[in-house]
């Protein structure tokens, strides 16, 4: 029993979740808002209300078990600039937060290229003598926050999570106020942004703009964790582990894993230094058995924990090494081929933000029930949650960092690229799922850096987090860095030339379109082949998996990502609909295919030399 109540079981978030829900918040007007009605919707939208907007916790590798849910409604406004911050006063509309401006669950269904946003919110007495941190997941693209009329802090970057100390700005008595400017230039600017245009069409989406991620509050102590960085090493038989704190110099840290509630390794050292946590005999995770250990972390004072927070690990490897006289992708030392889809992560009713938890988790489900080992999360940062789902469900995550103008007309803001994927691997390295980084996709915005910039961020990347696989660019402009050789071909598939040292992969191919009337977004519609019925699309897809098994034996292709995985708005060559309701292909077909290939990749290889 006493384990049970050290281990910080992951069935636990649903738990916190409800818990700060019913912590008391400052009532919210809510007569003026309902949610409106985009083209198509999936079968979540209904779920969606100002009660239960994401109410999950938000960070699973780094729980604690107290916190205050700020996500639902908010008061809004256009704004002309960020002069004159509205204090004390009602603004005239109302949005659901974290759903994006331009999104139908907002309720504002518009955008805005500068915003305002402002609620009122309560504190619990509990919190007496303790900091409180306020939380963003992410807002799109340039922050000011300001808590009961103080400038609490600002932030640039709209993937990355930012938080800030308010326990100074906090009032004696309740309520809280705190009031949000946001600026989002989309395709006007040179920011990262993904696919967002201000005019959708082919492969270009709906924007989204403002706050998209859930907003939170936590009490934390005056010494307290603040970061985590975890790197297994299956070789070694270890997990290496980092404490990064606040205000607890001279402290140190404890660690203590579990494997199915049983306690199997601690260890204690200073705060900020490298501890290695001992586990022998490692469950290795895979997609077949995607096994996480379970982590307590304390910062400890005398033998008195100041902080405790949970946490999980997985113990896998990725590398490149030889078999059968090609360089290849491995996967704890043996080779896999690795295929899955192009996953842009829209929602009709959400944009850029999920309906749902269950939405969130439900494509990774059907990723795996179709086969599939392998999703490329394309130039788009999911929150936390859609990762700790990958990690449980067993999906390996190659992770595009977001591009910015496509054209190379518009540089970005100096520096802001290379502070944006310094903050992408800084803030989802933990997560065992993540095996590849995609620094650029098809050279969109890379000419500025060149052959010497894309080298130096690769170095960079590397830098940051050697234990992972790096793509300088998938598709396009190949500067001969990184770890793999990736190319595009449409309808494909097709394989780079072997080389001596990198991978080979297809980081897209297929595109193969089915019209689904009553399913579509728009009348106009994209893809790069059509196809007449649903048995003609399954054959297809299963002609080109041999394909693909052709190349992985006499090219030493490696890995190859179709897309994709669903349609997005106008683009329609996804093997679910855009509403999630039609699968488009046979399940079982497929699944076989798909299934066959990497069966046949695993009798190439055996262990690497």
């Amino acid at each position: 029993m006493r384990l049970m109540k050290q281990r910080m079981l992951l069935g636990l978030f649903v738990l916190l979740s409800l818990s700060a829900s019913s912590m008391p918040l400052a009532a919210q007007e809510t007569t003026n808002w309902h949610k409106a009605e985009p083209p198509i919707q999936t079968r979540w939208y209904d779920e969606v209300s100002p009660d239960n907007a994401l109410p999950e916790y938000p960070r699973p590798q780094m729980v604690r078990d107290a916190w205050l849910n700020l996500n639902g409604l908010w008061q809004f406004a256009p704004a002309v600039n960020s002069v004159n911050p509205p204090f004390d006063q009602t603004l005239d509309e109302q949005i659901l937060v974290p759903y994006p401006v331009e999104s139908a669950l907002s309720g504002l269904m518009r955008h805005e290229a500068k915003m305002w946003y402002r609620r009122e919110f309560n504190l619990s007495p509990n919190w007496a003598e303790q900091r409180v941190l306020l939380h963003f997941g992410a807002v799109d693209w340039q922050t000011t926050v300001y808590v009961n009329g103080q400038e609490a802090g600002r932030h640039t970057g709209g993937y990355d999570g930012f938080s800030f100390d308010i326990t100074d700005a906090l009032n004696a008595q309740n309520p809280q106020e705190v009031v949000v400017y946001v600026e989002d230039p989309t395709d006007h600017g040179g920011q990262p942004r993904g696919k967002q245009v201000s005019q959708p069409g082919g492969i270009w989406y709906t924007s989204t703009s403002g706050i998209w991620q859930t907003v939170w509050i936590e009490p934390v102590a005056a010494a307290h964790i603040d970061h985590l960085s975890m790197t297994p090493d299956i070789d070694a038989g270890v997990l290496r582990l980092t404490v990064s704190t606040v205000g607890a110099e001279g402290d140190s840290v404890r660690a203590t894993a579990f494997a199915d509630a049983e306690q199997v390794a601690a260890v204690e050292g200073v705060v900020d230094g490298e501890l290695a946590i001992a586990i022998h005999h490692a469950h290795l995770w895979s997609p077949d058995d995607p096994f996480l250990y379970d982590l307590r972390v304390e910062l400890m004072h005398e033998g008195e924990a100041l902080d405790s927070v949970g946490s999980y690990f997985g113990m896998r490897k990725i590398s490149v090494g030889l078999v059968n006289f090609a360089p290849r992708i491995l996967l704890n030392n043996q080779f896999v081929f690795q295929i899955g889809p192009l996953d842009q992560g829209f929602y009709p009713e959400g944009i850029y933000t999920a309906p749902t938890d269950e939405a969130l988790r439900s494509d990774l489900e059907f990723a795996k029930q179709i086969g599939w080992n392998m999703v490329r999360k394309h130039i788009k940062v999911e929150p936390e949650r859609w990762y700790y789902w990958a990690d449980r469900l067993g999906v390996l995550v190659w992770q595009d960092m977001p591009s910015t103008d496509a054209n190379n007309q518009i540089s970005a803001p100096e520096g802001d690229f290379e502070r944006e994927l310094t903050a992408l691997i800084e803030g989802r390295r933990n997560h065992p799922s993540i095996v590849l980084w995609v620094v650029f996709n098809e050279g969109w915005g890379q000419d500025q850096f060149g052959s010497g910039g894309t080298a130096r961020l690769v170095s960079r990347v590397h830098e940051l987090d050697p234990s992972r696989l790096i793509t300088d660019a998938s598709g396009w402009t190949d500067y001969n860095v990184g770890n793999v050789h990736d190319i595009h071909t449409y309808v494909g598939p097709d394989a780079p030339l072997p080389e001596a040292h990198r991978a080979s992969v297809q980081g897209e191919f297929g595109g193969l379109g089915l019209h689904t009337p009553g399913h579509e977004w728009s009348a106009q519609s994209f893809a790069y082949e059509w196809q007449d019925n649903s048995a003609i699309l399954t054959g297809r897809y299963v002609v080109m998996t041999q394909k693909l098994q052709a190349l992985m034996h006499d090219f030493g292709l490696g890995a190859a990502v179709y897309t994709e995985i669903s349609d997005v708005e106008q683009e329609l060559n996804g093997f679910l609909t855009y509403d999630r309701a039609i699968i488009k292909v046979d399940v079982d077909k497929v699944s076989a295919a798909n299934r066959d290939l990497i069966e046949q990749s695993l009798r190439i290889g055996g262990e690497a030399s």
